[in-house]
């Protein structure tokens, strides 16, 4: 009878700490991020970040629901007050963040064990396979470049690349083991960072033989503290490649750091660099240039919108170029390129949607209302602003919702972390108040959109955050 007790009471205990093992994989496993989010009782109870039921948390429900039958199976059994049991297990219920951070330290060993075989076992496959390893890493644009890439080098090549937004050692390793082939001539890996070492880490992992740097700018400040940690940390890429690096020279980070690499190195970006763009413009719906590559030049189209898919592109082609791809078959597939879910898509109907809601930086918010100045129509802005900026955030989200006002003629603005800041930015530039609304869920944004949308409106998504911020 008392283990039959201590069984349900712990299911029970498991079903109700759900929303907060949810809190514990939005921050990363992390568990004093866990526990300040706790004691702010900013819990995730959003529909936008489902728990994702992976081995991990699986294995950490489990060893969750042993602890407590282990707990108070004993409990039960040495109280036997029927009331005495009653307070138990109302203590057990205020205690239970606690008792999810003693599950994660008792699991921690075997899950640093099963990563470490994780990664052996993907090195090991690695060191079979005969493609050559390309390595993207950069603030804004890795995985818009490695996209953009993958599908000019597909023209010729058989090409693997980290899928989505897979950068961390986790994703690329479940790429190396399930996706990457023999028959494959390059493999393309997508490399984030959240902390010093992390691109070291990653490129030693893959053993890259290109690399190539995306622009660096203020990305994650809330982890790296300072630019320079940044900076710091996006270089270790060049000084992990073996053969030569890409650097695109669109950030003034990029061009110290090109000083700085010793590798052999081509920038690109600026006029009269290895390769650049000239002639840029946007009509029916498409963006023509000129691309330039040495001393090559090629006039192109592509349905990818504006200036950082440019710069992404002439990235991706000048890799593609030293690489083996002639330019007529760099143009046809710049020409075929079709634009990534989420990043600056182009989405047509009753009123036309730019969907950039995978975009969360400052460059990018201002190249994507550049983009959205270029229609004729009325303009509707749907955004939480941008996060992870640490003491900046407030600053930037104040500018960025300045160059707002001069371009939208209606805003929404989605939770509230930013909200105080964006209003203060609309208002500094004399923004219609009327015409700024305040949405705390998907469900209140649709009710709004549904309420002032009309035919031919351009409504541009930026950004979304997942259920960590309100």
């Amino acid at each position: 009878m008392v283990f039959l007790a201590g069984f349900f009471y712990s299911v029970a205990m498991v079903l109700l700490s759900l929303p907060l093992i949810k809190v514990y994989q939005l921050e990363n496993y992390k568990p004093l991020k866990f526990v300040s989010r706790v004691f702010k009782f900013n819990l995730a109870f959003g529909d936008k970040n489902k728990l994702v039921l992976t081995n991990r948390i699986k294995r950490y429900i489990f060893c969750e629901f042993l602890l407590f039958f282990i707990i108070f199976s004993l409990i039960f059994y040495f109280l036997t007050k029927y009331y005495l049991n009653l307070i138990v297990m109302f203590v057990g219920i205020i205690f239970l963040p606690v008792l999810m951070i003693i599950t994660h330290y008792l699991i921690l060993p075997a899950e640093k064990l099963i990563i470490c075989s994780y990664i052996k076992k993907a090195k090991n496959k690695l060191k079979t396979m005969p493609c050559k390893k390309i390595a993207i890493t950069g603030s804004f644009g890795k995985t818009s470049t490695k996209n953009i890439l993958f599908q000019i080098l597909s023209q010729k090549f058989k090409v693997c690349a980290t899928p989505k937004s897979y950068n961390t050692p986790m994703g690329v390793c479940k790429t190396i083991l399930e996706n990457l082939t023999e028959k494959d001539d390059f493999f393309i890996v997508e490399m984030g960072a959240r902390h010093i070492g992390d691109i070291e880490f990653l490129c030693k992992l893959v053993g890259a033989d290109y690399g190539v740097l995306t622009p660096v700018g203020n990305c994650h400040i809330e982890t790296f503290k300072t630019l320079e940690n940044v900076e710091n940390t996006k270089f270790e890429i060049c000084e992990n490649v073996q053969d030569f690096m890409i650097i695109n020279a669109k950030s003034d980070s990029n061009k110290k750091l090109y000083e700085r690499c010793e590798k052999k190195k081509y920038l690109i970006g600026e006029e009269n660099s290895f390769a650049y763009a000239t002639n840029v413009n946007f009509k029916n719906l498409k963006t023509y240039f000129n691309l330039h590559i040495e001393s090559q030049s090629i006039e192109v189209s592509t349905n990818l919108l504006g200036k950082a898919s440019v710069d992404n592109i002439v990235t991706a082609s000048a890799l593609a170029y030293l690489l083996g791809v002639n330019l007529l078959d760099i143009k046809k597939g710049i020409s075929l390129l079709k634009a990534i879910p989420h990043r600056m898509e182009l989405i047509k109907g009753y009123a036309n949607i730019i969907d950039d809601s995978y975009n969360s930086n400052f460059e990018g918010f201002k190249q994507a209302l550049d983009v959205l100045s270029k229609f004729h129509a009325k303009k509707i802005l749907v955004t939480p602003g941008m996060v992870e900026l640490g003491g900046k955030q407030f600053d930037m989200n104040f500018e960025i919702a300045k160059l707002v006002a001069k371009v939208c003629d209606i805003v929404v603005v989605m939770n509230e972390v930013n909200y105080k800041a964006i209003i203060e930015g609309l208002k500094a530039e004399n923004f219609d108040m009327k015409n700024v609304y305040h949405a705390k869920s998907r469900k209140e944004q649709k009710e709004i959109l549904k309420k002032i949308l009309q035919a031919n409106d351009i409504v541009l998504f930026e950004n979304d955050l997942p259920d960590n911020y309100k």
